[in-house]
């Protein structure tokens, strides 16, 4: 399913009106219940460890409890359904993820439309990946493990968090412009396949450095390369992928969003508290030591940049030929 870059930037922002009384009503008394932050993926992900630090901050703000609901599964299509679902009263919010970029074009037929039915809010965080392998890999360094990925055809696999992650289209990259010969194994979520990739039965992984870092730093995983243009804070003594695959890139980003028709005052709340986190220091500080850098804006900003990435992985999937089921 195509969604041209103009439909982002037409229809990515909106909400669609609800009487001004009503509107105005619900601004007044937002929120007085718990909201609900639903993530696509497992516990222990990266979006897992995003969402419950931008709910721990909201919950502070805004007087209720912000809370994650992991529904996994489908390269985050089941979450995002659940929200396209939901009523638009704020209550439900997706976590969004390259996934609901990729999918765009990794699936022919979805049960919803991205850009129709959810109404974005606020870009939140944006971290590059790292390239590791299981110690028993023998190569330490990229242009060892191509050589020894092509010399071992069929028998490298690679894992991701799941069809249309960017962790899955990460690879394919990766494969596409380097030639390795790797075998795509999907997870449902980061944490079940780097717990294989410890434990040996998976060979490599493109995950994103905040859920794979306490694992490199206790010698769990060896790190390879970073996916960034340039070497990280987190990772300083790890070379870039782009040193030895020219013009290689990736990262992961996160934001959310509501479903359409959610009044525009409450989207308006949410994305000021959210900008006022990210620019708070205790925030700073915490992204920053996860490997990553906040991307503040509005949702027309958002808007923008989800365009781009969609179109950006939409010619990856179509030139690897990457497929939903696997």
């Amino acid at each position: 399913m195509q969604l041209p870059r103009r439909t982002f930037l037409h229809l990515g922002t909106g909400a669609a009106a609800l009487p001004a009384m009503s509107r105005f009503a619900w601004a007044q008394t937002y929120p007085i219940r718990p909201v609900r932050i639903i993530v696509g993926f497992a516990a222990g992900s990266t979006s897992d460890i995003i969402a419950r630090l931008m709910g721990q901050w909201l919950s502070e703000r805004l007087g209720q409890q912000f809370i994650v609901e992991n529904r996994s599964g489908a390269g985050s299509n089941i979450a995002t359904e659940a929200v396209v679902k939901a009523l638009p009263d704020g209550y439900t919010t997706l976590l969004i993820t390259p996934s609901n970029a990729i999918n765009a074009t990794l699936y022919e037929k979805l049960t919803y439309n991205f850009v129709r039915d959810i109404a974005l809010v606020a870009s939140l965080y944006r971290v590059a990946q790292v390239m590791e392998v299981t110690p028993s890999v023998p190569a330490r360094t990229v242009p060892e493990f191509i050589t020894y990925a092509k010399s071992n055809p069929g028998k490298i696999n690679f894992a991701s968090g799941g069809n249309g992650t960017v962790t899955h289209v990460s690879g394919e990259l990766f494969k596409m412009m380097s030639g390795a010969n790797m075998v795509h194994v999907p997870y449902r979520g980061a944490g079940p396949a780097l717990t294989d990739l410890i434990g040996g039965q998976i060979q490599v992984m493109f995950d994103a450095i905040p859920s794979s870092i306490e694992h490199i730093r206790a010698g769990k995983l060896r790190p390879l390369a970073v996916t960034s243009a340039s070497r990280t804070e987190t990772l300083p003594d790890i070379p870039t992928l782009n040193d030895f695959v020219p013009g290689y890139e990736a990262s992961s980003w996160y934001g959310l969003g509501v479903p359409t028709n959610t009044p525009l005052e409450i989207i308006d709340t949410l994305n000021k508290e959210i900008n006022a986190g990210l620019s708070a220091p205790r925030m700073m500080t915490r992204l920053a030591g996860l490997g990553g850098a906040v991307i503040a804006g509005s949702p027309s900003d958002f808007s923008k940049f989800l365009a781009d990435e969609t179109e950006r992985w939409g010619k990856v999937v179509k030139f690897s030929g990457a497929k939903p089921d696997g």
